[in-house]
């Protein structure tokens, strides 16, 4: 080969790779402005049995819960409750309403009447909790549809980890509160949606990964939980279900996934 054609060879090359390289930033840019977007999968509205506010963006959440309230799609609202400091404030003798406690009054003052809103009895900590607790006394209460209302960003997540955890016979309807101020379309433009979307990412991932990491309040009761006598009864009654990766699974033939051995299951 003369020294001619090396050069052009190599000359080639280079051309193929910054051809490469550029095409790899116009298509990452692409994606990554498109993040946001893709977040955002939002089902029609039909009439459902209850409507569900996932607790964090408050109000937005409850004040287009109320708004589809009043649309008639649902007749009653749940809302979620978070986990809160009432308990280390109230020894301080300070008070403290939270935030499911301002989502109530958010949806009165809409017009839900009190009556048709229900609050969780038990905090959560995370969106899997949620869908787990929801799915359970959907199941308790015979109740077959639900529109569980979010903010934009959240809603892929709410679709996977629904799949993931739910009973099949539940019928779910994602729904997106536009009232909150995430931008989709320029969410790398403020520090509140990057944080946003790179929650919704890593929840996704996790989400993917089989739910492998854990929030610190649940390692500390599985923690409480493996240190348990065998017998003892906070294997049954601690949390909104039970965290056990290893045994994670849905049974053949039952509708529910559980967390303990399969002989154990209550459907046979």
């Amino acid at each position: 080969m003369s020294i001619d054609e090396i050069v052009t060879e190599r000359r080639n090359r280079a051309i193929v790779a910054v051809v490469a390289i550029v095409a790899l930033l116009i298509v990452g840019t692409l994606l990554f402005r498109r993040a946001g977007r893709w977040l955002v999968r939002e089902d029609p509205l039909q009439k459902s049995d209850l409507i569900v506010v996932l607790s964090g963006s408050m109000p937005a959440r409850a004040e287009e819960a109320a708004r589809i309230f009043r649309l008639g799609y649902a007749p009653e609202v749940w809302v979620s409750k978070p986990e809160n400091p009432a308990a280390e404030l109230g020894t301080m003798g300070v008070p403290y309403a939270g935030e499911e406690s301002y989502n109530r009054d958010v949806l009165i003052r809409l017009g839900v009447p009190g009556d048709a809103i229900r609050i969780f009895p038990k905090a959560i900590v995370n969106t899997e909790e949620e869908i787990e607790e929801v799915s359970q006394q959907m199941m308790a209460l015979h109740q077959r549809g639900v529109i569980i209302v979010t903010s934009p960003q959240h809603t892929r997540r709410v679709k996977a980890l629904w799949r993931q955890l739910s009973d099949d016979h539940l019928r779910l309807t994602v729904h997106a509160a536009w009232q909150d101020s995430f931008d989709a379309d320029h969410w790398w433009h403020t520090t509140r949606d990057v944080s946003a979307v790179s929650r919704e990412m890593m929840g996704l991932l996790n989400s993917y990964l089989g739910l492998r990491v854990r929030p610190r309040s649940v390692l500390g009761r599985q923690q409480s939980l493996r240190q348990a006598p065998v017998g003892d009864t906070r294997l049954t009654s601690v949390g909104f279900g039970f965290h056990f990766p290893n045994f994670r699974q849905k049974l053949p033939g039952c509708g529910r996934r559980w967390d303990f051995p399969v002989e154990d299951c209550p459907c046979g």
